[in-house]
């Protein structure tokens, strides 16, 4: 296992998901939890492990992409202690909780695939009749190879909501700690990034890890979808 805490100690984070396992309401724990980790290094490529390279459990809070940070997340909301979290984070990051590169959720609609257990894909209740479905082959590009070697390419059914069409109605379906894929019209993919929902009043912002900006940071989230294709939206039980 590599950990990497950054600013943390296993003290504080123990101390952290404490007081979150005493946050009832799911989406405010989610707030709680992902606020201390604003201003956190954007940083990618932190999971060991590839088609030739035996996967390791890697904790990396010292940076973290737009996936690892959800990843992370979703996995402290489930636990109120540091070792709670590394357990939850196997079953979260891996089908069956088995580490290894071939089990490990690579695409966003994964979560809900394998981890129904905590996570609903709540696109289709969200959008209503808005919402559009489409059958793509992950992990296959156009010219037939693959995003992730030594992954098989898969077909999946994806339900998403089509920026053009999201208004106030939509958006009152969303809440708060919601997470938010923004969907992908390229061959192969479902999403080209993720992050979270949070609205306050009558805002409604994204808490994501940000490659452009180099940290997590939050941002309007009408504002960031405006030329972006669409949503996917799925919602921790």
């Amino acid at each position: 296992m590599h950990i990497t805490l950054g600013k943390w100690t296993q003290d504080k984070l123990d101390s952290l998901l404490h007081q979150s396992a005493e946050i009832k309401d799911t989406g405010s724990r989610i707030d709680f939890l992902s606020v201390h980790f604003l201003n956190t290094d954007y940083k990618e490529s932190t999971l060991t492990g590839s088609a030739d390279i035996p996967e390791v459990l890697a904790v990396n809070l010292s940076g973290v992409d737009c996936f690892t940070f959800i990843d992370y997340i979703e996995s402290m909301r489930l636990s109120g202690s540091f070792s709670e979290f590394i357990e939850n984070l196997k079953k979260v990051r891996y089908q069956n909780g088995n580490i290894a590169f071939k089990n490990r959720n690579h695409f966003f609609t994964d979560w809900s695939e394998f981890n129904s257990g905590f996570i609903d894909d709540v696109t289709a209740q969200t959008g209503g009749r808005k919402t559009k479905t489409i059958a793509k082959i992950l992990n296959k590009k156009a010219d037939g190879t693959y995003f992730l070697n030594g992954i098989k390419p898969f077909q999946r059914e994806i339900k998403y909501i089509p920026s053009e069409v999201i208004d106030d109605a939509v958006m009152d379906k969303i809440k708060t700690g919601d997470y938010a894929g923004i969907y992908s019209d390229m061959q192969g993919l479902d999403v080209s990034h993720v992050g979270i929902i949070i609205k306050n009043g009558n805002a409604v912002n994204l808490r994501h890890a940000s490659s452009e900006k180099g940290k997590v940071i939050e941002q309007d989230f009408r504002e960031y979808i405006i030329d972006k294709t669409g949503i996917i939206i799925l919602r921790p039980k």
